[in-house]
């Protein structure tokens, strides 16, 4: 080989060429999250061609996303964990998501513990998030970590106060630790936002009944 030709081999991929691989790899993914969808074990299948081509993070996350799919919850959840650790270039923002995608495959596989952990990792990478709050008290709450979990809603309430799932919850967890006026008024202002949710309907009855026991009627 020439000189000439050695130097042009050397000769970094243009910005032109790694934006259209990029844009190749983000096609290939939106096409598996479709899949996901609609097929998840071809979803799976076509994660694998392409780890094969090439281990690059958007393979691992459809792979991973796949396995969600096909209720492969624990397995699916510790490489959405790996690949939010991972050394390859990925945006913050990316492995925020990854890691909470994650805590919420573990409390899905009713491992709430290894739940905690993926979204307390989440937060620290996405900080103020009330929907992740709001998971990681779902898990606090699944282990009957009431006042961790009531931290956590307090947190979550502060930055979206009309959060009707966010009030029930910690109406729930009131309830639990026999809080029965606060869970009253948490219950109250859950129903102002969702009046017909039924949900929120049988828990006026839990709060209302508890009271009724407590004022010895």
């Amino acid at each position: 080989m020439s000189v000439t030709a050695l130097l042009l081999a050397a000769l970094p991929i243009s910005q032109s060429a790694i934006a259209d691989i990029a844009r190749a790899e983000q096609d290939r993914l939106n096409t598996c999250i479709e899949l996901v969808e609609t097929n998840p074990t071809e979803a799976y299948e076509e994660s694998l061609a392409w780890l094969g081509n090439g281990n690059r993070p958007k393979a691992r996350y459809c792979n991973a996303i796949a396995l969600l799919a096909l209720d492969n919850f624990e397995e699916g959840a510790a490489r959405l964990e790996a690949l939010a650790s991972a050394p390859d270039a990925i945006a913050l923002e990316d492995r925020a998501y990854y890691m909470a995608q994650a805590g919420n495959a573990w409390l899905t596989a009713n491992y709430p513990e290894a739940a905690i952990t993926a979204l307390s990792e989440a937060l620290r990478l996405q900080k103020g998030d009330p929907a992740l709050f709001k998971d990681r008290a779902a898990a606090y709450l699944a282990l009957e970590r009431w006042p961790e979990g009531v931290d956590d809603l307090n947190a979550a309430l502060e930055l979206v106060p009309t959060d009707a799932e966010a009030l029930s919850m910690r109406a729930r967890a009131h309830l639990a630790t026999e809080n029965l006026l606060a869970a009253e008024a948490d219950m109250l202002d859950a129903l102002k936002q969702e009046p017909e949710n039924i949900d929120f309907l049988v828990l006026r009855g839990d709060v209302r009944e508890a009271l009724r026991l407590s004022r010895g009627e």
